[in-house]
């Protein structure tokens, strides 16, 4: 096989890992001419400083254009198939373009309304389950996993904490052999958290936890279950009730299965059994669960990064206190210059957020706090152009223009294959 499991181990891959972290980019056909389509505003912004003295630039005509050429010229080197950014701020512009093909076979156009498989984003939203028991007072955050869940290596020292953190030492499952070929065999058939996590739980753990930062999927496979069995709820049902209801994403959900809503884009991959570039739109996403099954579109991502970054709802309800909060954004450095993890949630040079990545579809959510800023980038395709995934190129190229002395630029990292 000319695939290994490393790409997958980004799980719902994330684009800021440690060691080995893998960044992957796209491929796909030529694009169409784009197409704009305004979004309306979801929650009351505060008032923003005007012109550049916050370190975002003013979306001006000329910085649109900007914008238009630099995407397009990504897309053209890394044969992106299709791809949607959003840039909004209070006071300062805003910018939503589409190009490109949501299908390559029926020629269909990308566009701001499509669903859109999330990846990694989907840590944020079972931390922040987690967070809101930790509020509550049916967990501590620095209770150990064994507490909970059995059968953890290093379970009588590994906390919450660092599982949410990325530091437990725990061996990602998504990086064995043995899940990249069951995967790959057979996309279409559901892994249960159980199996999962006997893919990890098979290999001795990596360092004492707390020691360093380590991206794992694993960690949030046990988080997940750590919410099912505190709240009673499935996972999927808990975050609709508590997290996507009180904060009007309605056009965001935890799956079940391969459901997919209409309309959403094709997606492409050449995480396959062969190596080959295929159609992964219908592959079941429980091999990412807590880490990654969730699917949203454009206008919910705008509206959850803010709200992420802030603990409150759109409405100015509270969604996290602000002592836990404060916990959540606490992001010590990682192995990467400029970015530091929080409580699943990452730091790159003042953008706050996270990104993710699938098999066959990539995002990037983050908000910038001068500005009162919002950057979403959705496409349709994880395949690496030249060591680097798509969505982080397409991230530093946007925020050279719109923020230069705050650019997302984790770094490029080999392909695994």
């Amino acid at each position: 096989m000319r695939h290994s499991s490393r790409r997958l181990r980004r799980g719902a891959a994330t684009a800021i890992v440690v060691g080995t972290f893998l960044v992957p980019v796209v491929g796909g056909t030529a694009f169409a001419a784009p197409a704009s389509v305004p979004i309306a505003a979801t929650a009351t912004e505060p008032p923003s400083p005007s012109g550049t003295s916050n370190g975002f630039q003013n979306l001006t005509p000329a910085v649109r254009q900007q914008l238009d050429d630099a995407v397009q010229k990504i897309m053209r080197e890394a044969n992106v198939p299709g791809v949607t950014v959003g840039l909004w701020t209070p006071h300062q512009g805003s910018y939503v373009r589409s190009f490109g093909l949501a299908d390559k076979s029926s020629g269909q156009q990308m566009s701001p309304d499509l669903y859109m498989r999330m990846g990694s984003e989907t840590k944020t939203f079972t931390v922040t389950a987690l967070l809101q028991l930790v509020d509550q007072g049916e967990v501590g955050l620095d209770d150990t996993i064994d507490q909970y869940i059995g059968g953890v290596p290093n379970g009588d020292k590994i906390t919450l904490r660092e599982l949410a953190g990325m530091r437990s030492g725990l061996f990602n499952y998504s990086m064995d052999p043995d899940f990249f070929t069951a995967l790959t065999s057979n996309p279409r058939r559901p892994f249960t958290p159980q199996e999962l996590l006997g893919y990890s739980f098979k290999h001795p753990v990596l360092f004492p936890p707390g020691e360093k930062f380590y991206y794992c999927n694993t960690n949030l496979i046990l988080l997940g279950l750590v919410v099912e069995k505190i709240s009673g709820t499935p996972l999927g049902q808990y975050i609709q009730r508590n997290i996507l209801t009180p904060a009007g994403l309605n056009h965001t959900n935890f799956p079940v299965g391969a459901a997919f809503p209409s309309p959403h884009a094709q997606g492409y991959t050449d995480q396959t059994a062969s190596g080959n570039v295929e159609e992964s739109t219908n592959w079941d996403p429980s091999w990412a669960w807590a880490a990654g099954a969730m699917i949203s579109d454009l206008s919910d991502l705008r509206a959850w990064a803010r709200t992420v970054a802030t603990g409150v709802f759109p409405d100015g309800r509270t969604m996290i206190s602000p002592a836990t909060q404060k916990q959540r954004l606490t992001t010590p450095p990682t192995p990467i210059p400029g970015a530091g993890y929080g409580l699943g949630i990452f730091d790159v040079q003042g953008w706050v957020g996270h990104n993710g990545s699938l098999p066959g579809y990539e995002s990037l959510t983050v908000y910038f706090p001068p500005a009162h800023a919002t950057l979403v980038v959705l496409l349709n395709t994880d395949i690496n152009y030249k060591g680097s995934e798509p969505s982080t190129l397409f991230g530093d190229a946007i925020t050279k223009i719109v923020t230069p002395q705050h650019v997302f630029n984790l770094p490029a990292q080999p392909a695994a294959h």
